[in-house]
């Protein structure tokens, strides 16, 4: 095997890399099958013909018709060019400002970053972390607060002392922990427009040793418990906190994502538990925490892993809390959890498992949200449901129960995605942020890529890990999609605690310069001044548009030509119309977006950009939150 930078792969590749996903199914059987259910979709993969497939899928589409091109615009800005450069462009008539970057202090006694030595374990936890991903704000009194997420770390940088980011000692590893997890901090507009308000009481980070506790089905179950946790309702860190939610009654939510990288063991003797696999747990991890901290070594606690890829509610009004992790919302490697209330006032969160061939979730409360009352239980006590896509363009929410998966409820809570198995969920294209209209009943999901799509190795169609197939379908209509489409669904009766649902696809990302007349094209609200691939995150402001967010590839060459850097872009529900907002730098993710309360500042963050973004040259590339106003004060959102 070829030698990789290990510290680079997606964790996509580190799971291939680990757990290589089975071959499994017949493909001839497959395609027999495929014709029998839908003749577009025969057409298709018999003929390998992606043209044949765009009527019957234009069917699925209504957004995206000749009308949508004559509507009206309800864009507020002129949409920008692509760009291929190392910072942020806006459009004419905006302006941005950073308003946090790595390392930046959150109290006045702590430095800013060392652009040479990085920041000292003694101030890693009192620091703005790294890799800035998913957030939201709050007003609480009259003070506004956000809380954000800290993905992952890049150990080449943080441990410029340490060979290709190695941790060398208990306190190397202590740096990667504290530098992950999640900031609350308090923010105010000055003369120099909005800044970190230093010694807030509320400011905070909440990182991978923070006591956490446990809640709902799961807790105390013999799944959960550790020698250091015998009663299985306590646990420390949230790990790989990617995108988040926001409760009417003022919390926040942070998601655990690829939770898998960070245990492993240098025992070459133990054998590792059946769930492993499926979630992607492996002897070697990105971080070497298992070297220096035992509760990382699975060989000494195997039940550890389990208590982490949850979703975690924090109170950002009161720092002392104790964040708790709601095991009823399913162990997924959860994107983002994207909260609304059902007419009869019901909570409903859903959520997307971010790996290729994995699910679509959606909980329902069994309690009604009351304004003020108790909310305690809003999130532990609930049915929680996968989607299955039929290729008519309906689809079902299906109950993970005991009755329907043969399991009981803390192992259907702990080992999600084999429940979801069992009951035969549709396998997505990496599922990731679902956004809920709010001024219509329906919700949307990125579908961010899926190079496996469809792929026949050695005679066989490729599967996930827990070897359901990846067949193409009306909801992934491409063989190794690598642009990515965003997915829409309207529940029935306009009610979304409903268990039927009708769908269709708002957008398919493409490429009509490179692939005219196909599929890769994208659906006909794709066009040469929009382009984009790999859609991501997602948040609709409270007009109705709805704010795409890219993660994708920006070489700008091949099949990727002419789309640049990754990017922002606004789309309208009604009309379909998507235009460019904003460009990141070169090598950045953008990830993360919210507004002030008074709707007249929107911040988005920068994560991984390769160039030396935002300090210039000679210094390190900060993952940043940035400030975008209109410069006549306006709403932007």
């Amino acid at each position: 095997m070829t030698e990789v930078n290990k510290n680079h792969l997606s964790w996509d590749e580190w799971d291939e890399l680990h757990n290589p996903p089975p071959a499994v199914t017949d493909f001839d059987r497959v395609v027999e099958s495929a014709i029998s259910r839908r003749g577009f979709l025969g057409g298709v993969l018999a003929m390998g013909s992606a043209a044949a497939a765009m009527g019957t899928l234009g069917n699925l589409m209504s957004s995206t018709s000749a009308q949508a091109q004559e509507a009206a615009s309800r864009f507020p800005f002129k949409p920008i060019a692509i760009q291929t450069d190392a910072t942020v462009h806006v459009p004419e008539g905006y302006s941005w400002k950073p308003l946090a970057k790595w390392g930046q202090p959150l109290f006045s006694n702590v430095p800013d970053i060392d652009h040479e030595k990085g920041v000292s374990v003694e101030h890693s936890d009192k620091v703005f972390g790294e890799n800035t991903d998913g957030m939201e704000s709050f007003l609480i009194g009259t003070h506004q607060v956000i809380a954000v997420n800290h993905e992952y770390v890049n150990p080449e940088i943080n441990l410029p002392h340490a060979p290709e980011g190695v941790p060398q000692s208990a306190d190397d590893v202590k740096i990667l922990q504290n530098m992950q997890g999640v900031t609350v901090m308090e923010i105010a507009e000055g003369e120099n427009g909005w800044e970190i308000v230093l010694d807030s009481p509320f400011n905070r980070r909440i990182h991978h040793n923070t006591p956490m506790k446990i809640s709902g089905p799961a807790a105390g179950s013999e799944l959960l418990k550790t020698a250091a946790d015998p009663n299985g309702t306590d646990s420390l860190g949230t790990f790989n906190n990617c995108g988040a939610g926001k409760t009417p009654w003022g919390t926040y939510l942070t998601c655990e994502e690829n939770f898998n990288g960070y245990f492993g063991t240098t025992n070459a003797d133990f054998q590792m538990p059946d769930d492993y696999k499926r979630y992607g747990i492996a002897a070697e991890t990105r971080y070497a925490y298992e070297k220096f901290d035992e509760r990382f070594d699975v060989a000494k606690n195997p039940n550890e892993p389990r208590r982490a890829g949850y979703v975690v509610e924090i109170d950002p009004s009161d720092a002392s809390s104790t964040p708790i992790k709601r095991t009823a919302l399913g162990r997924i490697k959860h994107e983002n959890a994207a909260v609304t209330i059902a007419r009869d006032g019901r909570v409903v969160v859903y959520m997307g498992d971010d790996e290729r061939g994995e699910f679509l979730y959606k909980y329902v409360s069994n309690g009604i949200y009351v304004p003020g009352g108790d909310t305690s239980k809003l999130l532990d006590e609930g049915t929680l449901y996968v989607a299955k896509f039929s290729d008519d363009g309906t689809g079902q929410w299906l109950a993970l129960t005991e009755e329907t998966t043969g399991m009981k409820m803390d192992e259907i809570c702990v080992f999600t995605r084999m429940a979801a198995s069992k009951v035969g969920a549709t396998t997505m294209d990496r599922p990731e942020w679902v956004a809920v209209n709010p001024v219509a009943i329906e919700a949307y999901c990125c579908l961010t890529n899926n190079s496996r799509r469809g792929e026949v190795k050695d005679g066989k169609l490729r599967t996930n890990a827990g070897g359901d197939e990846m067949a193409v379908n009306a909801v992934n209509p491409r063989e190794k999609n690598e642009y990515g489409q965003i997915v829409r669904w309207y529940p029935d009766a306009e009610d979304h605690t409903s268990e039927a649902f009708k769908w269709d696809l708002f957008a398919m990302a493409g490429n009509p310069t490179v692939h005219q007349g196909t599929l890769y094209a994208g659906s006909s609200n794709i066009n040469e001044g929009n382009m984009f691939n790999s859609p991501d995150g997602m948040m609709f402001d409270s007009t109705g548009l709805v704010w795409i967010l890219t993660d994708g590839e920006d070489s700008d060459e091949g099949d990727f030509a002419g789309q640049g850097n990754n990017q922002m872009l606004a789309g309208d529900p009604v009309t379909g119309r998507i235009e460019r907002f904003l460009t990141g730098p070169k090598g950045s993710e953008v990830t993360g977006l919210t507004w002030t309360a008074d709707k007249r500042t929107m911040f988005a963050g920068i994560q991984h950009p390769s160039a030396p973004f935002p300090d210039g040259d000679g210094k390190l590339p900060r993952s940043t939150i940035v400030a975008i106003r209109r410069d006549d004060n306006a709403l932007v959102g």
